[in-house]
């Protein structure tokens, strides 16, 4: 399963042996049941994972009601860059909605694998780029879509996850109530 991290990172960079070896010495596998939590609030996020299997959610507790705003799953990254960075208590969750292998690294290993890898900081440059665009696109769809396209959006961005994320989750990711989300996938279907 670690060759799935690895082709991720040679997909930007090139390793040589050595620096599989480090890579693979640096990154520990880490199992997480459903339900597990990868990050709580209020706790500072000390690893970035890369899921080898499985799926993450990412929510804030908004007035007591769970607000999604991602998921990560095979072959994505995890992490709460906002607290993993500066190193300060997050004010989000990551939590498993399946099982998962997870492949993480610590703060510290991290910076092992930016001074030892060729190319290893460029990997991060471009990584975290991804994130940065990714973000500034779900802040323009969530304040200039309407719920019905950003529920097409997610169709065709994540048209592999909605058999195994809930429509209560998925109600919550678009931003709408299980019953308004309902009424937008008949919308939607009957248009076809």
């Amino acid at each position: 399963m670690i060759n799935s991290l690895l082709n991720s990172i040679q997909r930007v960079i090139t390793l040589s042996p050595a620096e599989i070896d480090i890579v693979t010495s640096l990154f520990k596998e880490k199992i997480y049941k459903k339900g597990d939590f990868f990050l709580e609030e209020g706790r500072v996020c000390k690893q970035v994972g890369f899921v080898a299997k499985g799926l993450m959610r990412f929510y804030i507790n908004q007035d007591g009601e769970e607000k999604i705003y991602d998921f990560s799953q095979e072959n994505e990254f995890v992490c709460n860059y906002e607290s993993f960075l500066p190193q300060l208590p997050s004010s989000k969750n990551i939590q498993a909605l399946e099982d998962s292998i997870v492949f993480v690294i610590s703060h510290a290993d991290l910076q092992l694998f930016y001074a030892n890898i060729e190319g290893g900081e460029r990997f991060g440059r471009v990584a975290i780029e991804s994130v940065f665009v990714k973000m500034l696109q779900d802040i323009s769809a969530l304040y200039a879509e309407t719920p019905e396209l950003r529920y097409e959006r997610f169709l065709k961005n994540h048209a592999d996850l909605q058999q195994r994320i809930s429509q209560y989750h998925i109600a919550s990711f678009v931003g709408v109530k299980p019953q308004s989300l309902s009424r937008i996938r008949k919308r939607i279907f009957t248009q076809f």
